[in-house]
């Protein structure tokens, strides 16, 4: 097989009753409905939830998966796939949502943080690509995407706070 940079076909973070609560779905060779995405949910679900392994041979796809509390991170790609390359990205993925979640991985606490959680699966793959599997780099870009709505005036950087003023007086003029 040639050697592609499309590597993941999907990530899934599913809860404990094989609830989608994250899905990102990349294969664009063999696209699915919804319905079939959400079967092809639940049957790996049901082949993993017990299981003790890391991964699975399953549906013509090779399965990398981990759970913590009520929550099963997958990362998912061809047969053929590296298994290191997939575990990276799962490590990663689990990684940066622990460091976003402040180690709370729960189903409640990733629904109540699920903007960054979306943001932080943005910087770690798009359309397929592995962009970065490093949990701090991706942190960091996430926190630097919510610190410029959420920090006050106050407690931003002389540069942030240059910035921020012009934006404010820009969008007064714009008005």
């Amino acid at each position: 097989m040639a050697c592609s940079l499309y590597t993941i076909r999907s990530i899934l973070i599913l809860d404990n009753d094989a609830e989608r609560i994250v899905a990102k779905h990349y294969d664009e060779v063999n696209p699915q409905s919804l319905k079939e995405q959400r079967a092809f949910e639940k049957s790996l679900f049901q082949k993993t939830h017990r299981a003790n392994g890391e991964i699975i041979m399953f549906d013509g796809v090779t399965a990398l998966y981990r759970s913590n509390v009520d929550l099963f991170f997958y990362v998912i790609g061809s047969a053929d796939e590296n298994e290191l390359v997939l575990m990276s990205v799962l490590n990663a993925l689990f990684d940066s949502v622990s460091l976003l979640l402040r180690n709370n991985v729960e189903k409640k606490v990733l629904l109540d943080n699920l903007d960054g959680i979306l943001l932080a699966l943005d910087e770690l793959v798009d359309r397929g690509v592995i962009l970065e599997t490093d949990p701090a780099v991706i942190c960091a870009r996430v926190s630097a995407h919510s610190a410029d709505r959420d920090v006050p005036l106050s407690e931003q950087s002389i540069s942030h706070a240059l910035l921020s003023a012009k934006e404010q007086i820009q969008r007064s003029l714009m008005k």
